[in-house]
C-alpha cells in the first residue's frame, strides 16, 4: 500500500524532489490550485526558488454530493464538464448553469481575498507548474490547464502528490508532463492518502502567497 503523506507540507516537500530540474530558472512559474493545492505549491516554489501564485478554478459539485465533480470552471469563461458523471446521473443543463453561477461568485470572492491588489501573473512563454494536493477525476485541473493555455505558456507541467491513474492518463494528452509521487490503485479519494487532510483556510492561502513573495529571490540567469 502507498505510504500516506503526513500533511500537505510534507507532500509538497516530496513532490519538490521530483521537480528539482526546474530549480533557479527565470522562466518557471508555480501556480497552486486553491485552497488545498496552495500549501503543496508553496513547498514546491520554495524548493525551486520560483515565484508562486494561484490559478483560480472551482469544482462544480453534484447537488447533494458536492465532493463528486461534474465539472469545473475557471476565469475567462472556462468550463470543463465530466461527461461521464453528467450522463450517468442525468444532470440537466439548467442544473449545471445554476451550480456554475454560484461557483463563479465564489471564485470572484476568492480572487479578492487571496490576491488583493496583486496583479495577475503572466504565464506567457513560461514553464508553468500547476500544483494541487491530489487528482481524483481531474476535472478541476483540466479547467486550470484550459485557463493557462489561453496565455500561451512555453509548457505546462501538472504536479501532484497523489492521483488516480485514470486522471493522470487523461491529463497526459493535454499537457507536456504529469509528475505524481504516487498513483495508488484502487484510489478511492484524495483524503485517504493524507494523515492530516484538514481544510485549508482563506487566511492560510493569503499568508503563504505573501510569505513566498517576500522569500523569493529572482535567479540571475
Amino acid at each position: 500500500m502507498t505510504t500516506r503523506f503526513r500533511n500537505r507540507t510534507a507532500a509538497g516537500q516530496r513532490l519538490a524532489l521530483r521537480l528539482k530540474n526546474y530549480s533557479d530558472r527565470s522562466d518557471v512559474l508555480v501556480l497552486g490550485l486553491p485552497r488545498g493545492g496552495v500549501p503543496v505549491a508553496y513547498e514546491v516554489a520554495k524548493a525551486l526558488n520560483a515565484p508562486l501564485d494561484i490559478c483560480l478554478v472551482r469544482k462544480l459539485g453534484v447537488p447533494g454530493h458536492k465532493e463528486l465533480a461534474m465539472g469545473a470552471i475557471g476565469s475567462n469563461g472556462v468550463r470543463v464538464l465530466n461527461y461521464d458523471v453528467v450522463s450517468w446521473l442525468g444532470i440537466s443543463s439548467k442544473t449545471i448553469d445554476e451550480v456554475a453561477a454560484r461557483e463563479l461568485r465564489e471564485l470572484q470572492r476568492r480572487d479578492r481575498a487571496y490576491r488583493g491588489d496583486r496583479p495577475l501573473p503572466s504565464a506567457t512563454n513560461k514553464i508553468v507548474i500547476l500544483v494541487d494536493d491530489g487528482l481524483a477525476t481531474g476535472a478541476t485541473m483540466r479547467a486550470a490547464v484550459a485557463v493557462i493555455k489561453q496565455q500561451q505558456p512555453q509548457s505546462i507541467i501538472v504536479a501532484i502528490p497523489v492521483a488516480s491513474r485514470a486522471a493522470c492518463d487523461e491529463l497526459k494528452a493535454e499537457v507536456d508532463k504529469v509528475v505524481s509521487v504516487a498513483t495508488p490503485e484502487p484510489f478511492y479519494s484524495i483524503g485517504l492518502w493524507y494523515e492530516d487532510f484538514s481544510q485549508t483556510t482563506d487566511e492560510e492561502v493569503h499568508h503563504l502567497l505573501e510569505q513566498l513573495t517576500r522569500e523569493y529571490t529572482a535567479p540571475l540567469r
